[in-house]
Protein backbone atom coordinates (compact mmCIF):
# COMPACT_ATOMS: atom_id res chain seq x y z
CA UNK A 1 0.00 0.00 0.00
CA UNK A 2 1.09 3.69 -0.81
CA UNK A 3 1.07 6.35 1.61
CA UNK A 4 -1.60 7.59 -0.60
CA UNK A 5 -4.15 4.78 0.42
CA UNK A 6 -3.74 5.56 3.91
CA UNK A 7 -5.53 7.29 5.99
CA UNK A 8 -3.64 9.09 8.86
CA UNK A 9 -6.38 10.33 12.13
CA UNK A 10 -3.84 12.80 14.40
CA UNK A 11 -5.78 13.75 17.33
CA UNK A 12 -5.63 17.60 16.32
CA UNK A 13 -8.04 16.08 13.21
CA UNK A 14 -10.67 14.34 16.08
CA UNK A 15 -10.81 17.27 18.17
CA UNK A 16 -11.78 19.97 14.91
CA UNK A 17 -14.51 16.63 13.68
CA UNK A 18 -15.50 16.84 17.70
CA UNK A 19 -15.64 20.56 17.38
CA UNK A 20 -17.48 20.46 14.57
CA UNK A 21 -20.11 18.31 15.52
CA UNK A 22 -20.80 19.94 18.57
CA UNK A 23 -21.39 23.45 16.74
CA UNK A 24 -23.56 21.79 14.59
CA UNK A 25 -25.75 20.71 17.13
CA UNK A 26 -25.78 23.54 19.16
CA UNK A 27 -26.74 25.33 16.03
CA UNK A 28 -29.38 23.02 15.46
CA UNK A 29 -31.14 23.09 18.63
CA UNK A 30 -30.54 26.96 18.70
CA UNK A 31 -32.52 26.93 15.51
CA UNK A 32 -35.17 24.34 16.80
CA UNK A 33 -36.18 26.78 19.87
CA UNK A 34 -37.04 29.95 17.45
CA UNK A 35 -38.80 27.47 14.93
CA UNK A 36 -40.82 26.18 18.26
CA UNK A 37 -41.55 29.98 19.29
CA UNK A 38 -42.82 31.11 16.43
CA UNK A 39 -44.55 27.90 15.35
CA UNK A 40 -46.81 28.96 19.10
CA UNK A 41 -47.01 32.36 18.19
CA UNK A 42 -49.03 31.05 15.32
CA UNK A 43 -51.02 29.33 16.86
CA UNK A 44 -52.74 31.90 19.01
CA UNK A 45 -53.66 32.05 22.30
CA UNK A 46 -54.34 28.38 24.54
CA UNK A 47 -57.66 27.28 24.73
CA UNK A 48 -59.62 28.68 27.43
CA UNK A 49 -62.07 26.61 29.17
CA UNK A 50 -66.27 28.55 28.90
CA UNK A 51 -66.50 28.94 32.53
CA UNK A 52 -63.24 31.43 32.39
CA UNK A 53 -65.06 33.61 29.34
CA UNK A 54 -68.36 34.07 31.58
CA UNK A 55 -66.03 35.56 34.35
CA UNK A 56 -64.25 37.71 31.82
CA UNK A 57 -67.84 39.67 30.82
CA UNK A 58 -68.78 42.84 32.16
CA UNK A 59 -71.89 42.69 34.55
CA UNK A 60 -75.09 43.22 32.06
CA UNK A 61 -75.70 46.80 31.35
CA UNK A 62 -78.63 47.33 33.12
CA UNK A 63 -76.91 45.88 36.57
CA UNK A 64 -74.43 48.83 36.04
CA UNK A 65 -77.09 51.46 35.48
CA UNK A 66 -78.68 50.76 38.75
CA UNK A 67 -75.27 50.78 40.29
CA UNK A 68 -74.83 53.66 39.62
CA UNK A 69 -78.55 54.80 40.67
CA UNK A 70 -78.05 54.27 44.07
CA UNK A 71 -80.05 50.80 43.12
CA UNK A 72 -78.98 47.25 43.32
CA UNK A 73 -77.12 44.74 45.51
CA UNK A 74 -74.07 47.29 45.57
CA UNK A 75 -75.48 50.55 45.80
CA UNK A 76 -72.84 52.40 44.29
CA UNK A 77 -72.99 56.06 44.91
CA UNK A 78 -70.84 58.71 42.81
CA UNK A 79 -68.34 60.73 45.07
CA UNK A 80 -70.37 64.17 45.31
CA UNK A 81 -68.93 67.45 42.75
CA UNK A 82 -67.42 70.06 44.60
CA UNK A 83 -68.53 73.34 42.96
CA UNK A 84 -65.07 74.92 42.70
CA UNK A 85 -66.72 78.79 41.65
CA UNK A 86 -65.93 81.05 43.95
CA UNK A 87 -68.74 82.77 46.20
CA UNK A 88 -68.95 86.07 47.35
CA UNK A 89 -68.81 85.89 51.49
CA UNK A 90 -72.58 87.86 52.19
CA UNK A 91 -72.13 89.00 56.09
CA UNK A 92 -74.08 86.90 58.35
CA UNK A 93 -76.56 88.23 61.09
CA UNK A 94 -74.79 87.74 64.39
CA UNK A 95 -77.34 84.66 66.24
CA UNK A 96 -77.93 85.66 70.00
CA UNK A 97 -75.09 82.81 71.96
CA UNK A 98 -78.65 81.14 73.35
CA UNK A 99 -79.98 80.27 70.20
CA UNK A 100 -76.89 78.91 68.73
CA UNK A 101 -76.66 75.12 69.41
CA UNK A 102 -73.80 73.13 68.60
CA UNK A 103 -74.56 70.48 66.32
CA UNK A 104 -72.80 66.94 66.82
CA UNK A 105 -70.56 65.93 64.83
CA UNK A 106 -71.81 62.63 62.59
CA UNK A 107 -69.18 59.99 62.03
CA UNK A 108 -69.53 56.51 60.03
CA UNK A 109 -67.10 53.97 59.71
CA UNK A 110 -65.00 52.94 56.78
CA UNK A 111 -64.64 49.37 56.17
CA UNK A 112 -62.21 48.91 53.12
CA UNK A 113 -61.00 51.70 50.31
CA UNK A 114 -59.54 49.66 47.35
CA UNK A 115 -59.49 49.79 43.43
CA UNK A 116 -60.68 45.92 43.15
CA UNK A 117 -64.24 45.90 42.63
CA UNK A 118 -64.52 42.65 43.99
CA UNK A 119 -63.17 43.27 47.10
CA UNK A 120 -65.45 45.97 47.65
CA UNK A 121 -68.19 43.35 47.27
CA UNK A 122 -67.44 40.80 49.10
CA UNK A 123 -66.55 43.22 52.01
CA UNK A 124 -69.74 45.09 51.65
CA UNK A 125 -71.65 41.18 51.69
CA UNK A 126 -69.76 40.28 54.82
CA UNK A 127 -70.87 43.74 56.75
CA UNK A 128 -74.22 42.83 55.55
CA UNK A 129 -74.27 39.69 56.83
CA UNK A 130 -73.49 41.16 60.19
CA UNK A 131 -76.59 42.96 59.82
CA UNK A 132 -74.32 46.72 59.00
CA UNK A 133 -75.90 48.29 55.72
CA UNK A 134 -73.19 50.00 53.33
CA UNK A 135 -72.89 52.32 51.08
CA UNK A 136 -69.90 52.06 48.31
CA UNK A 137 -68.24 55.30 47.22
CA UNK A 138 -66.08 55.67 44.06
CA UNK A 139 -63.89 58.82 44.77
CA UNK A 140 -60.57 59.32 43.48
CA UNK A 141 -60.24 56.35 41.42
CA UNK A 142 -60.96 53.88 44.99
CA UNK A 143 -64.06 52.51 45.52
CA UNK A 144 -64.95 53.11 49.62
CA UNK A 145 -67.22 50.96 51.26
CA UNK A 146 -69.00 53.06 54.54
CA UNK A 147 -71.60 52.23 56.44
CA UNK A 148 -75.11 53.96 55.47
CA UNK A 149 -76.01 55.34 58.90
CA UNK A 150 -74.07 57.97 60.31
CA UNK A 151 -74.33 58.90 64.08
CA UNK A 152 -72.23 60.04 66.69
CA UNK A 153 -68.39 59.39 67.93
CA UNK A 154 -68.97 57.05 70.52
CA UNK A 155 -71.60 54.96 68.50
CA UNK A 156 -69.55 54.61 66.10
CA UNK A 157 -66.43 53.15 68.39
CA UNK A 158 -69.69 50.74 69.68
CA UNK A 159 -70.05 49.57 66.21
CA UNK A 160 -66.36 49.19 65.53
CA UNK A 161 -65.85 46.98 68.21
CA UNK A 162 -68.92 44.92 66.67
CA UNK A 163 -67.74 44.81 63.62
CA UNK A 164 -63.71 43.59 64.81
CA UNK A 165 -65.89 40.94 66.03
CA UNK A 166 -67.27 39.57 63.07
CA UNK A 167 -64.11 39.71 61.44
CA UNK A 168 -63.99 43.36 59.86
CA UNK A 169 -61.66 46.21 60.53
CA UNK A 170 -62.99 49.54 60.35
CA UNK A 171 -62.00 53.39 60.60
CA UNK A 172 -63.95 56.38 61.95
CA UNK A 173 -64.48 58.87 58.95
CA UNK A 174 -65.94 62.03 59.85
CA UNK A 175 -69.38 63.00 57.90
CA UNK A 176 -68.70 66.29 55.95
Amino acid sequence: MSQRDQISVSGQHILWVAGLGVGALTLTFVLGIQVGKNSASWRGPAQRGAEEELKDLPEPLLDQLKIFEGEGPDKLVPAAKVDTTPTKEEPKPEAKPAEKKPEPELWTLQLVATTDAGEAKRVAAKAKAAGFPTATLKEKGQLKVRLTTPAERAVMDKAAEKLKKAGLKSSPVKVE
